[in-house]
């Protein structure tokens, strides 16, 4: 009989675990997503691609999928409450809430009644609270029984190693906000596995910990044991045993778009008859059909923590380097660095099992930035823009602090071989290939912010190295260098570059370009090492709106949520026929002055925004009913602070400055204090515009946030 374990402790072992579980996610998603739609059955997958052994498709960056946007965010309703909370449905629900664009992003939108996550997003909207918003009460079974239930919960298996009793109650509880019945079961089995595969000994051992958190008599239960069944007597070939599956429990049995029953069963394939491999177990999740980025992601976290880092190839992590694109309401948290990520997850984990973390973890401050390459085969999303001259591994043969560094082979250049070592703040639409959820961003790099790291080069053919700090602006495509220094040889060296003013522009690339000078007569051959890559401070900068364009369905650098933005005669229009927000700048932004200008078109409730963590959570400052002017704490819910007697006009432009600096709250409009409060709901998080209904225009907005540390919160 399966015994409850207390947990173990969060060790850098089982952060490496973590990484592992993470990255084998994105994997298996990424290798599963081209051949997720229905059209692409398994006979056809077998036709078209045989025995799948790498990537079907080379994505220049994967985008936003509700596989990777589900776990993540869903996350946040336990740590944005506190991690040392109860875990409830409701807070499960604020999450939904908060960090989801209505319509867009985040999940598949595929109609009330169709799609089970939309179905449940309308019914928090309309006030039926979780568990009821997602029960088969509600919405019948069919609904609550299709497979969102089991794929949006890997990191509550993440966040509880060892213990598959807690991981399972958590998925159980965050899953009730969409899923009932099976959906339900699948959460807490997916989860339970995960959470004992950091110590189980075999993959019968982990699905032993699933089974025993979910009903013996359940139709889940039921096609698990029939999957293992069928694999005991026939282990050698996992087609046969799919073509059990199609015969037995496929898609014409049960009802829906996408039922979980059929997919657990491909899952239970798969992580039997990938026999001691990791990129076998995803592989043949891919293969199999049916929603192969679901089933290959939940299998490749799995198999990820328990065969560990070692056990996936580089021709499935090399693509992936530590970049994650989500699809939330927030662009900057859109822009993920999944070896950052994991330190988070750690945290999490520490807290609820209330371990030390481990030693020598570090994690960024808020608002900044640090590559550390700690983790084995981390690059935390570190580029070259010349790869026949240049290369780059992750190495731990030398470090300027900790073990691990970035290894940069420079072979053989002459002057005019150069390369851009750097890391990507921020994406538009031509980074990617495809509109997969419509993702947004914010810069995670501003102007008045400072880059450093550290070089350290070593060279077999003796000459010189240069480098020198750049930053490239997104928008315009212009590249901003600081000054050359040549590089010491057998020593390291320490590069600083305070971000300039990109005059309203984005950074779409932040590093240095690497070059040997005019005068080397011969080629140099030699490497680098590169560690403590980081950026730091406060910012201050500005968004020109004159250069910003509509690209994913939302207008650059913003999150627009229930309204529409768009440029004309380079001012930026907004529109809305609800409440509605547009959201940008760093999620961690504390002490911050907003200046910007106001135009009354139509309608009222026009403010500014600060502090901002989501469409639920935010201070508003600015313009509210005719006459007057206010300060206003949306917490799933809107309450005036302050209200003051203002004679407004349309079609009149008004300069606004909002203040906000610890718990005071000030607005400023032509120069003049208007109105002030003081409240401390909101510690943190973006900025922007939000409105009532009706439009506005703008034509500039500043943003200063000081630079603050020390805070005990959990960077999820």
């Amino acid at each position: 009989m399966y015994e409850v374990k207390r947990g173990i402790s969060v060790t850098k072992d089982f952060l490496e675990k973590i990484y592992a579980g993470f990255l084998g996610m994105n994997i298996g998603i990424r290798l599963g997503a081209p051949v997720e739609p229905e059209a692409w059955d398994f006979d056809r997958i077998a036709k078209v691609y045989g025995e799948i052994a790498g990537y079907l498709k080379d994505y220049r960056n994967f985008a936003a999928d509700d596989d990777v946007n589900g776990p993540v965010y869903f996350l946040r309703g336990l740590t944005d409450a506190g991690v040392g909370k109860e875990f409830t449905p409701d807070m499960a629900g604020r999450a939904w809430l908060n960090y989801t664009r209505n319509g867009i992003g985040m999940f598949w939108w595929g109609g009330c009644g169709v799609s089970t996550e939309h179905t449940a997003y309308l019914n928090l909207k309309a006030g039926i609270p979780a568990p009821l918003s997602g029960s088969a009460k509600t919405n019948g079974t069919v609904a609550a029984e299709q497979i969102g239930g089991q794929i949006f919960v890997d990191t509550w298996g993440l966040i509880w190693p060892g213990r598959p009793d807690r991981a399972a109650e958590y998925a159980r509880t965050a899953a009730s906000v969409s899923h009932d019945g099976n959906g339900l079961h699948g959460a807490a089995f997916i989860s339970a596995c995960i959470a004992e595969a950091f110590c189980a000994r075999s993959m019968e051992a982990v699905i032993d910990a699933g089974l025993c958190q979910i009903p013996e008599d359940c139709e889940y239960a039921k096609v698990v044991l029939a999957v293992r069944d069928f694999y005991r007597r026939h282990p050698g070939d996992f087609r046969e045993c799919m073509r059990f599956l199609l015969k037995n429990w496929g898609y014409d049995r049960y009802e829906g778009v996408c039922h979980i029953i059929p997919n657990a069963g491909v899952c239970i394939l798969a992580l039997l008859y990938g026999q001691g491999d990791f990129n076998r177990t995803v592989e043949i999740a891919s293969m199999c059909g049916w929603d192969t980025d679901c089933n290959a992601g939940n299998v490749g976290t799995i198999a990820g923590v328990f065969y560990g880092l070692e056990g996936i190839k580089n021709r499935y992590r090399g693509p992936v380097n530590d970049v994650v694109i989500t699809s939330g309401i927030s662009g900057y948290l859109n822009i993920m660095d999944a070896a950052s990520y994991v330190k988070d997850l750690a945290a999490a984990a520490c807290l609820l099992t209330g371990e030390e973390m481990p030693e020598g973890m570090r994690r960024a401050g808020d608002g900044e930035l640090l590559f550390d390459f700690e983790l084995p085969g981390s690059t935390h999303g570190i580029r070259l823009s010349n790869q026949i001259r240049f290369m780059k591994r992750h190495s731990r043969e030398r470090a300027f602090s900790g073990q691990g560094s970035l290894e940069i082979i420079v072979d053989r250049i002459l002057p005019g071989d150069q390369c851009h070592v750097y890391y990507k703040p921020f994406y538009r639409r031509k980074d990617f290939d495809d509109e997969r959820y419509q993702p947004v961003f914010s810069p995670t790099v501003y102007s008045g912010q400072r880059f450093s790291a550290q070089l350290y080069p070593e060279l077999w053919i003796e000459g010189k190295l240069c480098v020198r700090p750049y930053v490239r602006a997104a928008m315009r495509d212009r590249y901003i260098y600081g000054e050359e220094l040549e590089l010491e040889a057998e020593r390291w060296n320490g590069i600083s570059f305070v971000v300039p003013d990109l005059e309203g522009d984005q950074a779409a690339e932040l590093g240095f370009l690497l070059y040997t000078p005019e005068e080397t007569s011969h080629r140099v051959f030699g490497h680098i090492y590169l560690d403590e890559f980081a950026v730091t401070g406060g910012a201050d900068y500005s968004i020109a709106m004159e250069i910003q364009e509509e690209e994913f369905r939302q207008l650059t650098p913003f999150s627009w949520n229930q309204c529409r933005g768009r440029i004309v005669d380079g001012r930026l229009g907004a529109e809305a026929s609800e409440p509605g927000q547009a959201f940008t700048g760093s999620y961690y932004a504390k002490d911050v002055t907003v200046r910007t200008d106001i135009t009354v078109l139509e309608g009222q409730g026009k403010e500014v925004v600060v502090r901002a963590r989501g469409a639920e959570q935010y201070y508003s400052l600015g313009f509210g009913r005719a006459g007057e002017v206010r300060i206003c704490c949306h917490d799933h819910g809107c309450r005036v602070l302050k209200s003051v007697p203002y004679d407004w006009k349309y079609d009149t432009p008004y300069e606004l400055e909002a203040v906000c600096r610890g718990e005071s709250l000030t607005l400023f409009i032509n120069g003049e204090e208007a109105v002030s409060a003081k409240d401390g709901t909101h510690p943190w998080g973006m900025v922007g515009y939000c409105q009532e209904a009706g439009s506005f225009s703008s034509s500039k907005m500043r943003v200063i946030v000081e630079e603050s540390r020390g805070t005990e919160r959990i960077h999820l």
